[in-house]
């Protein structure tokens, strides 16, 4: 199983849960600021049921136990509502892995979908198969299921999420043509499309390379030789420069930097002199977004 390391530390916490669990602890809330009206049931239903979809399927081949399951947060904003059946919605998708002994939470994935929109009725049963599309809602959040688990997967294991990036690019790909959008590489180039595309892509590599050995070798050795791990997350830097050369500005740099900037700061700025200097080069070129905030390590 991708997260076993950690359940001799967290085991505790698995004897308050239920001993069927799956492997995502999602979290969903539904907001809907402009929509007049709303019926409050009809969406407490709507919230109820996408929690029971992702949370109540089994995703991987793996067994976790209760304790070892991915938190994820799902905050779906519905925009428009017709009061039957029709949503236009945009969402924010959270991800975090614990780090070996300690009780941080180590971002994994940050960030928003401003096209998911979907149709759903009153406990209408979600299905959904790997083999075609039936509904955008399912499509929806098996995508972003395979996604959450395939990133975790890469900071277990180096390279253990290729199964489910696959995955998630076949979700794509059986939604190309039901009309909703996100789906679709022409549609923009910063959707569902593209972060499928490029987390399956050689040129990134470099990128889930550094996402084991940061987590891994990094962070989860923190707490016990600071030195040494700082010193493996500087060394391990420039995989980044490699994806940047090839894919500069590409959608998952800037999920990866939006997700991580704050914690890469706040690990490095302990770190010697001469290797923040050298992380705030890396980091600066890589991404550009946060340059003035890694100034910081060159001072």
């Amino acid at each position: 199983m991708i997260r076993w390391i950690l359940a001799i530390t967290i085991t505790f916490v698995a004897l308050s849960l239920p001993s069927d669990a799956q492997d995502l602890n999602a979290k969903v809330q539904l907001l809907s600021p402009r929509v007049q009206n709303t019926n409050k049931n009809s969406l407490k239903v709507l919230r109820l049921a996408i929690q029971e979809f992702l949370n109540g399927r089994k995703w991987t081949e793996h067994t976790l136990n209760p304790a070892e399951r991915i938190n994820c947060t799902f905050v779906i904003t519905i925009n428009e509502w017709d009061g039957a059946s029709n949503y236009r919605a945009e969402a924010q998708i959270l991800s975090s892995r614990p780090v070996y002994g300690t009780t941080y939470q180590s971002p994994m994935l940050t960030m928003a979908d401003k096209n998911f929109d979907f149709s759903y009725v009153d406990s209408q049963p979600l299905d959904y198969n790997d083999q075609s599309f039936l509904n955008n809602l399912s499509s929806l959040l098996a995508y972003y299921a395979y996604t959450i688990i395939g990133i975790d997967a890469d900071s277990f294991s180096h390279l253990g999420g290729s199964t489910y990036f696959e995955r998630a690019r076949t979700v794509c790909n059986n939604a190309q043509s039901s009309g909703f959008i996100g789906w679709k590489a022409a549609e923009d180039f910063r959707n569902r499309f593209w972060l499928a595309d490029n987390l399956n892509r050689k040129d990134f590599m470099p990128f889930r390379d550094f996402s084991y050995f940061y987590h891994r070798k990094g962070l989860d050795v923190l707490s016990v030789k600071p030195e040494e791990a700082r010193a493996t997350i500087i060394d391990v830097l420039p995989m980044l420069l490699k994806t940047d050369l090839r894919q500069p500005g590409a959608y998952y740099n800037q999920i990866f930097f939006s997700t991580k900037s704050d914690e890469l700061l706040n690990i490095l700025r302990a770190a010697p002199y001469k290797d923040r200097a050298t992380a705030w080069g890396i980091l600066s070129k890589t991404d550009p977004a946060n340059s003035g905030k890694y100034y910081e390590l060159n001072r």
